[in-house]
């Protein structure tokens, strides 16, 4: 048994070396453990039709191996193109289908319909309208608007060439009012092209110039403003809108006039009084944060206005302001808002004269301090002119910089090492002996 049983691996093995698929040479070993011929590979259970190429692609590559085991599987050459061309003659025959069948539509689809243009054309290349042009120069101006000064006397040409009648001019101003007051943030730049272009759209039918059919528009929002007040949040989001408007356009429109320099639209002062009348008399607090911003951008103009007519408005303005704080029943923030707009008025809207700035004092002045420098001390703490250590922290800043940043000299101590490209330049030299002055002063007790 053993003499049988080699424990080499692969010992009385031989290499099975074929000389054709199928065949195979027996070495050393038994013969009858080796097969002759190869098992026929099983067919697929759906093998593809075989045709001329399949045939002749399969002898080239697998040889006799590629061939089908059973005769009748092969489809000889010279019967496949005529049975082909019979099957595709029978179909043409039989088939019902026409070229010049109408198109199908799923019935849950309306049918196509090319547009046609009132000008016969297809539709594809439509000019461009008034109220795309509007739209995309607006939105340039909304998203660059440090580019107004060098793009509007082109958007003006532009428009003039637009603007040939009547119907285009009240298109214009309905465009342009819808997107001042729609686009955030854009009532201020929507002003100033209001007044450019009252200027200089040279259209003025007998309805209006530019500038009468924009005041008719805003008018019309004007005699709603009773039921804007009290209406749903979006109605009095679109009125609130209109009023910020309504301010801008105050101060940015000019009426030009021969005798003396531009004037403002007085129609206009009268409608912005009587629109916080309207929000005060509903004080919640989208109208009172309304009314604060409005007086906060017009109020300083309004109050000048007010006086040199020898009105007293303002000061009913602020009364009503402080008795809404008291009585309504508004929020906490809001509140807060009010009294912050009125001690804004007493401090003249924030304006310092030049007049008075030079008399001012701690005492009657309270922006006195508002320019001076801040400081921090080694802990971090800040403190200012108004501080009533100022003075001697100040100083002891000064002296700790002498002592950091001490003169140039030369090396015998008597010339400058600064040669004169360093000099200081005569304006900035000025002012800084001017600063220094004021501060001695301020140190002084």
């Amino acid at each position: 048994m053993t003499e049988n049983f080699d424990r080499a691996p692969g010992a009385g093995r031989a290499r099975i070396k074929p000389t054709s698929p199928g065949l195979a040479d027996v070495g050393d070993g038994d013969a009858n453990s080796v097969f002759n011929q190869r098992e026929p590979l099983r067919q697929p259970r759906t093998s593809p039709p075989l045709t001329e190429n399949n045939t002749n692609t399969s002898e080239a590559i697998g040889g006799e191996s590629r061939r089908p085991s059973k005769p009748h599987q092969v489809i000889h050459n010279n019967s496949t193109p005529a049975s082909k061309v019979k099957r595709v003659d029978s179909l043409v025959n039989t088939s019902t289908l026409s070229a010049n069948a109408p198109e199908f539509y799923p019935s849950s689809s309306p049918p196509y319909e090319e547009s046609v243009s009132e000008d016969g054309s297809d539709g594809y290349y439509t000019e461009t309208t008034l109220a795309e042009l509007v739209e995309e120069f607006l939105s340039h101006l909304n998203s660059s608007p440090g580019s107004f000064e060098n793009d509007i006397e082109h958007i003006a040409n532009m428009l003039n060439s637009w603007v040939t009648t009547e119907e285009t001019l009240q298109e214009l101003v309905e465009l342009l009012y819808t997107q001042s007051t729609v686009i955030p943030n854009f009532s201020y730049t929507g002003a100033r092209l209001c007044n450019f272009l009252s200027h200089n759209l040279a259209l003025s039918p007998a309805s209006g110039n530019f500038r009468q059919l924009l005041l008719k528009r805003c008018q019309t929002e004007y005699e709603q403003r009773g039921v804007a007040v009290r209406g749903d949040a979006e109605t009095q989001k679109k009125f609130h809108a209109y009023v910020l408007f309504l301010g801008e356009l105050y101060l940015r429109l000019e009426l030009k006039s021969a005798k003396g320099p531009p004037s403002r639209a007085e129609i206009l002062l009268t409608a912005l009084r009587e629109l916080m009348n309207a929000l005060f008399s509903n004080p919640v607090d989208g109208n009172l944060i309304c009314a604060v911003k409005l007086l906060k951008l017009t109020g300083s103009v309004l109050e000048d206005t007010w006086k040199e007519s020898g009105k007293s408005d303002m000061d009913q303005i602020v009364q009503r302001i402080e008795n809404i704080v008291l009585d309504a029943q508004c929020s906490r923030d809001v509140k807060q808002m009010l009294l912050r707009l009125v001690e804004l008025r007493s401090s003249n809207w924030g304006r310092v004269h030049a007049a008075a700035a030079a008399d001012a004092t701690p005492d009657n002045d309270p922006n006195y301090f508002m320019n001076e420098p801040t400081f921090y001390t080694a802990d971090g703490t800040p403190f200012t002119a108004a501080d009533p250590e100022y003075s001697e922290k100040y100083q002891e800043i000064l002296d700790r910089e002498d002592d950091y940043f001490p003169e140039a000299y030369e090396e015998n101590g008597n010339e400058s090492s600064f040669n004169d490209e360093d000099e200081m330049d005569p304006e900035i030299e000025e002012a800084f002996e001017k600063f220094c002055l004021e501060s001695e002063r301020k140190r002084r007790p």
